[in-house]
């Protein structure tokens, strides 16, 4: 993991820097463009597995109440190697290399890789079937994922049940 921890890191404080996005992220909620990963295995539903193990990642750029879909990302490492077990570090690097400059991660279910991913990114679980739902639960409750997100490698992962819900999970 260490090696998709330092991507995109400067320490000149220049745009990659992940303490630069992180300072824009503290100024103002509303200015703030976050990218968000969605797991997908047909591009309008969150997968049923473990979020690491979608086919694809729908991206999209959240910007204040603006939406805008980015990109389809491959899982190529989605099936990965049959022998290894859920929770495996090389499966979080290979999932953590798809994710790359991912500021949110959103699934239905996360595997024991979810102590490694959330170092990185906010994890967060909805209980809904829709890409397009889970879209509305992720604007509604931006304010506590930017918090989470401010706190770096000591974040936890968020459980969003409906749009007026929301709970921080602890190890």
């Amino acid at each position: 993991m260490e090696e998709a921890a330092d991507a995109g890191e400067g320490e000149d404080g220049n745009e990659n820097s992940m303490d630069y996005r992180r300072s824009i992220m503290k100024e103002n909620a509303e200015g703030v463009e976050l990218l968000v990963a969605f797991g997908t295995d047909d591009g309008a539903h969150l997968n049923e597995d473990h979020v690491g193990m979608a086919k694809y990642f729908h991206v999209y750029s959240l910007n204040g109440t603006k939406e805008e879909f980015v990109e389809q990302r491959e899982n190529s490492k989605f099936k990965g190697d049959e022998s290894m077990k859920h929770g495996d570090p090389q499966k979080a690097r290979a999932t953590a290399t798809a994710l790359d400059k991912i500021d949110v991660i959103v699934g239905k279910r996360f595997g024991p890789n979810l102590l490694r991913l959330r170092k990185n990114l906010v994890c967060v679980v909805v209980r809904v079937k829709r890409i397009d739902e889970a879209l509305r639960i992720i604007q509604d409750h931006i304010e506590p994922i930017l918090e989470e997100y401010n706190k770096g490698e000591d974040r936890k992962h968020l459980v969003l049940n409906t749009r007026e819900a929301v709970s921080i999970e602890r190890d």
